[in-house]
């Protein structure tokens, strides 16, 4: 009789002595062996869940398919693009790894990328391109900003605020997703000697940033910053976030000089000298120039790709107002006929404007400021005139509306 009233597991018969702990439902009782086996049968279903979506959302290309993407949207810099192209598809194909770790024990890492560049070469373009491409969660981050915990300013965890936002607060997504922190020459080290204060915006923002790029579970605060002290903290683990770097490291191409005229010191190099392209000291350059620059060795072993841009000549400025999805040309032509305006340029206005932008040496971002000068009276007056149904913009027009706008005041060093 005593035995028919004992209370047993419903799921696997153990009785209550040959079990840790009996838990009672409404109409039965589990124990904790049955409990631990359907943990496990639930984290694996929701992990094929998981891997099952990720392969359904994520739209991987190869890398050659990549960079053609890119050239629509990005002028040159086939280099900067190639190498991109290849750590984006390695991290992405490692996200969709099967995890069989009985069978294969290899375990890939992540290709966190640094690129190097003069401003407006299009290092920003080149991560927002390839993030919308794979339709992954991005976001921007300032470095010049950040600074080390407990100081004004920001901690190195609002990064992943930011991410979190992209991704509308979807851990799992914000998980795989892509960082892009500008200006990181910004946070080099401000001197070798040592200091009474510390160097809360340089040295320790990167000794910061290392536990992010490694790898590791963060708290982050999903409001940012400090302004909410009260708010609940989302732990994000960044193993599988990708960070891109860039920056334009101004000055870095006196230390590459340097190094490359130290090396080429002897008998068998001349024909090397010769070969070295003194305009473009970037396309040499290694981690050893960013440690002379002022980045920690422990923050440079974790940017295993680094690559640089091209500072734009006259022909790929050309192509830039002109050729690319999104050229600037085309903007404005296609403003103008909101307004009903038809918009025409005739060539010798584009040769004028990048004239100008390679006078004024400010990239790509120089090319809309000259846009801006020569439309600006258009725009303003154009849209009340009912009248005006075409706009010829000719090489005098563009000249004198230039010389009277404010971007002729720019004196280049």
């Amino acid at each position: 009789m005593k035995e028919k009233n004992e209370v047993k597991c419903s799921f696997c018969g153990r009785s209550k002595r040959e079990t840790n702990v009996l838990i009672a439902g409404i109409t039965g009782h589990i124990c904790d062996h049955c409990v631990s086996q359907a943990e496990l049968i639930v984290k694996e279903e929701v992990s094929s869940r998981t891997q099952g979506d990720l392969e359904h959302q994520l739209k991987l290309s190869k890398p050659a398919e990549i960079k053609t993407a890119l050239d629509a949207y990005v002028i040159g810099q086939d280099d900067a693009k190639k190498v991109l192209s290849v750590a984006v598809y390695n991290h992405y194909k490692r996200l969709l790894q099967k995890g069989n770790t009985k069978e294969d024990d290899v375990e890939i890492e992540k290709s966190n990328v640094i690129l190097v560049g003069p401003t407006g070469t299009g290092k920003t373009l080149l991560a927002k391109t390839i993030a919308k491409m794979l339709n992954v969660p991005f976001c921007i981050a300032d470095a010049t900003v950040l600074t080390e915990a407990g100081y004004v300013g920001e901690d190195v965890e609002s990064i992943l605020s930011r991410l979190l936002q992209a991704a509308d607060y979807d851990v799992a997504a914000a998980e795989r997703g892509i960082v892009f922190v500008d200006e990181i020459d910004k946070i080099s080290r401000k001197g070798d000697n040592a200091s009474i204060t510390r160097d809360v915006s340089g040295e320790g923002v990167q000794q910061a940033l290392l536990k992010l790029l490694e790898g590791s579970v963060v708290n982050v605060p999903p409001q940012g910053g400090r302004k909410h002290p009260e708010q609940k903290m989302i732990q994000v683990n960044t193993r599988n976030i990708l960070f891109v770097c860039g920056g334009a490291f101004d000055g870095i191409d006196k230390i590459i000089a340097r190094r490359v005229n130290t090396q080429t010191i002897g008998y068998s190099v001349e024909e090397e000298v010769h070969r070295i392209d003194k305009e473009n000291m970037l396309r040499f350059i290694s981690p050893r120039d960013l440690k002379s620059f002022g980045l920690i060795p422990e923050l440079i072993g974790r940017f295993p790709v680094l690559t640089y841009l091209d500072p734009l000549d006259a022909d790929a400025l050309r192509r830039i107002l002109t050729e690319p999805k999104n050229a600037l040309i085309k903007q404005y032509v296609k403003l103008f006929e909101m307004d009903n305006i038809r918009l025409k340029f005739d060539k010798e206005v584009i040769d004028f404007m990048v004239e100008k932008a390679v006078e004024f040496k400010l990239g790509a971002r120089g090319l809309r400021s000259i846009c801006e000068a020569i439309l600006n009276d258009a725009m303003f007056e154009l849209p009340s005139d009912k009248n005006t149904e075409t706009l010829h913009i000719t090489l005098e027009y563009a000249r004198e509306k230039f010389g009277k706008s404010k971007v002729m005041r720019l004196k280049v060093a």
